[in-house]
């Protein structure tokens, strides 16, 4: 299974933190950022090989929330698993409300990532 994986988070760091994590996955052949919602639309568009996304909800122009309603609302993308990364807990019911298939506590730990990556990709 060779997974293509869209990053969606304003914050660099988180970004590369997350890539390394993927790069450590042998499912992950490819990895494509995105600064926030807006940003993460337009890379989907031209790019309809990506097979997962990891979600950032706060984020400037299009939060994960607004990304998400308006990812979901294309019914070609139900097919596309999207797991939410946020330091918030309290924000779980309304992501998994508007379409996400997952949720992460940030800091985002390797194994955690890579077993929920297993379990949405099989």
């Amino acid at each position: 299974m060779s997974l293509k994986v869209l990053v969606v988070d304003d914050d660099f760091i988180n970004r590369k933190l997350l890539q390394t994590h993927l790069k450590n996955n042998p499912n992950v052949t490819d990895i494509v950022e995105a600064e926030n919602g807006s940003d993460a639309l337009d890379k989907l568009k031209k790019d309809p090989a990506i097979n997962l996304i990891l979600l950032d909800i706060m984020m400037p122009v299009v939060d994960g929330i607004e990304f998400l309603k308006i990812f979901r609302s294309d019914m070609s993308n139900a097919h596309v698993p999207v797991i939410v990364l946020s330091t918030d807990d309290t924000r779980k019911t309304e992501v998994f409300d508007n379409g996400a298939n997952d949720f992460l506590r940030k800091p985002v730990m390797q194994d955690q990532l890579a077993e929920k990556i297993t379990q949405w990709m099989d």
